[in-house]
């Protein structure tokens, strides 16, 4: 299943500092005029400039994401027939041996994903390859970025005096970064996941970088647009429907599908993707470039932009629960 591209979501935003924040580079430079803790640089827009590391920003999203799953009260998922599975894992003492059959070897594809905790389906495990991928945030215009230093001291617990310092590290304090999130072969529920986690990072919930629990990190998010595209179907202007290359499955031409919809009954609950997996909208679908697939697209940060889609994300996600939102 997982060698196809059934549905395919990409998030465009950007990340506006909400006062200090700092993603260290993780080594000490040559130059003794720099400070002890400078950002990590690239090359972008024809020199060099700070930057927020993709791996940065996938590692706080899915810290968060997990946070989120496990405050919904429960360690598992129930279900009817008693197969029950972990909202997330321990990683500390999680050794994935549910994943193995009694001669230690892997199980099937399927079996992996299904046994999986749902965290992990998104975000990948030692079995599985994540479907998440979140590009570096590189900034809009270098010259609107604030750049400082400040100074720090680390001190002892015991006796109150200075144990390490003092020393200077590098903040940036304005301007803004611009990154994306891709989902591929999602549920809409994880779509969903995704929409809260960014929402608790622009409530200051949860930080980026270096001393969060010393006040940096906070920043803001700026939704820009967000596409959901189905490569393998095709647009039936005239019928008002969305239709799947090779199958009798139509779908009204507003309709937001998960990877579901997209699967046989026993394909789906193989793979333990909920089905049916699909909500209605406002944006229209449109046909991909080159006439072949079918996309749809919302735009802004507004409540009729990106959010309206989080929130019918976050819609599946509350059936899941087995709860309602509105």
């Amino acid at each position: 299943m997982h060698k196809r591209l059934v549905n395919h979501c990409t998030i465009n935003f950007s990340i506006i500092p909400d006062g200090p924040i700092l993603i260290k580079s993780g080594r000490e430079g040559a130059d003794p005029t720099n400070p002890d803790m400078e950002f990590v640089r690239t090359f972008h827009q024809g020199g060099w400039s700070i930057y927020l590391p993709g791996s940065s920003l996938k590692g706080a999203i899915r810290a968060h994401a997990e946070r989120i799953v496990r405050t919904i009260g429960s360690d598992t998922i129930p279900r009817d027939n008693n197969d029950k599975k972990i909202w997330a894992n321990d990683p500390l003492n999680d050794k994935y041996t549910y994943l193995k059959d009694s001669q230690n070897k892997d199980l099937p594809s399927h079996e992996i994903y299904h046994k999986s905790s749902f965290t992990d389906q998104m975000f990948g495990n030692t079995s599985i390859a994540s479907r998440v991928r979140v590009e570096d945030a590189h900034p809009v215009d270098v010259k609107n970025l604030h750049i400082e230093e400040r100074n720090g001291v680390a001190i002892d617990r015991v006796f109150g005096s200075v144990a390490v310092g003092p020393f200077n590290y590098q903040v940036c304090t304005g301007g803004k970064f611009q990154t994306k999130i891709h989902l591929k072969n999602f549920t809409l529920a994880q779509l969903g996941l995704i929409g809260l986690v960014l929402r608790d990072l622009n409530d200051g919930w949860f930080g980026l970088g270096f001393a969060k629990s010393r006040g940096l990190g906070t920043v803001q998010v700026q939704y820009n647009s967000a596409t959901i595209q189905y490569p393998g179907c095709i647009l039936d202007d005239e019928n008002r429907q969305i239709n799947l290359l090779g199958s009798e499955n139509r779908w009204d031409w507003n309709y937001l599908l998960g990877v579901g919809e997209f699967l046989s009954e026993s394909e789906a609950k193989k793979y333990d993707f909920p089905k049916p997996d699909k909500q209605d909208s406002p944006v229209r679908a449109e046909s991909m470039d080159l006439g072949f697939g079918v996309q749809m697209k919302w735009e802004g940060d507004t409540e009729a932009g990106v959010k309206d889609l989080f929130m019918r994300g976050v819609r599946s996600w509350g059936k899941l629960l087995g709860c309602t939102t509105s």
